[in-house]
């Protein structure tokens, strides 16, 4: 025996054909829209996938350290070229020597001890204020002796980077040791620069 239309619970009655074609494209809309999520969250799975290969497994490494400059060549050619002493610093084995040149008329080597930074500077014939102008305009701040040769010092607050420095003349030059550095640190500098100093003091008439 055929059995009737379905009889729709929510309806209490069959459906029309109108309400089964709009039942059947809401059910088909539904379906299209799950798919639609499945597939963007197949996506994203599928990106965040390559970006973690990408990640991880390119190698990274610490980059080489740079070569140390070497400060007495540096040092023979200025020499060579202006046609007079420039001060070749005796530091300790660990200090890495960064850069070694003239800048703004002065002969400029930079150190990386193991903590902090020491610039030595040996001022061609400089005039008087030059130690102030070089160290943002500060004073000094007392003296200090080292290995026979007297400097000046400069305890400062840190500005630009500079905590300390000593300075002394060097015949017609002048020579600044500075840096962010203890005073221990400045000091083993400047005892390597004791003898050069010396000979420049005897090479001014």
């Amino acid at each position: 025996m055929a059995s009737g239309p379905r009889i729709v619970a929510e309806l209490g009655r069959p459906e029309t054909p109108d309400e089964t074609a709009a039942r059947k494209a809401e059910s088909s809309r539904v379906y299209r829209s799950s798919q639609t999520f499945r597939n963007l969250i197949a996506a994203l799975i599928a990106t965040v996938a390559v970006v973690a290969v990408v990640y991880f497994g390119v190698p990274r490494g610490t980059p080489p350290a740079p070569e140390p400059v070497d400060v007495s060549a540096a040092a023979s050619v200025v020499s060579s070229d202006r046609g007079r002493t420039v001060v070749e610093p005796e530091v300790p084995a660990s200090w890495r020597a960064n850069a070694a040149r003239v800048e703004d008329g002065a002969w400029t080597v930079v150190y990386a001890p193991p903590k902090g930074f020491v610039r030595i500077a040996q001022g061609f014939d400089a005039a008087e204020d030059w130690p102030t102008t070089l160290l943002g305009g500060y004073a000094p701040t007392g003296t200090t002796t080292v290995d026979g040769i007297t400097w000046d010092v400069y305890d400062l607050p840190g500005d630009a980077g500079i905590r300390y420095a000593l300075v002394t003349d060097a015949g017609a030059d002048t020579v600044a040791v500075y840096g962010s550095m203890s005073a221990e640190t400045a000091k083993a500098a400047a005892a390597g620069l004791a003898d050069q100093i010396r000979t420049l003091r005897e090479e001014t008439p």
